[in-house]
């Protein structure tokens, strides 16, 4: 798995895309290991490197893994199906007040990246949250007539 909040950082919040397909997907689709240096969010630098090794299946996870630069790569967009609030809120809950600061930056970047290049339209499933578990449905997969203003992250 990796995680998206290695490869984005405090000054590229979703400018990232030619760092993943240069250090990890081009790598990888070669047949070669991956590697990328992950984001530490507290100390504001990068770390050492860490590999990724080809495997059948790598998931890709976090808020911009279904943007259009990256669709091509995937063999299946998941979009948990959640309100932006509440994905917000458990954000800040997870953080702290220490990363305050970048909370305040965070929601208005996400609407931004989401308003100019929206993922949920092109989800193959949806995933939302149940008291017990979650539960899978079919996702709009790039079907006419969706809203991409969706309020759903």
């Amino acid at each position: 798995m990796l995680r998206l909040d290695d490869i984005a950082c405090h000054g590229e919040l979703f400018g990232w895309t030619g760092r993943l397909l240069s250090q990890v997907i081009e790598p990888l689709g070669r047949g070669e290991t991956a590697r990328y240096s992950p984001y530490d969010w507290r100390a504001r630098r990068f770390g050492p490197p860490r590999a990724l090794p080809p495997a059948p299946v790598i998931v890709l996870e976090g808020v911009g893994a279904g943007r259009r630069a990256l669709r091509p790569y995937l063999a299946l967009l998941l979009w948990m199906d959640l309100p932006r609030e509440e994905s917000w809120t458990r954000g800040r809950a997870r953080d702290g007040e220490e990363q305050r600061e970048f909370w305040d930056g965070w929601v208005p970047a996400e609407n931004e990246h989401f308003a100019g290049d929206p993922s949920r339209p092109f989800a193959d499933l949806l995933v939302r949250g149940r008291p017990e578990g979650y539960e899978l449905l079919p996702g709009p997969s790039g079907a006419a007539g969706t809203d991409p203003s969706d309020h759903t992250r």
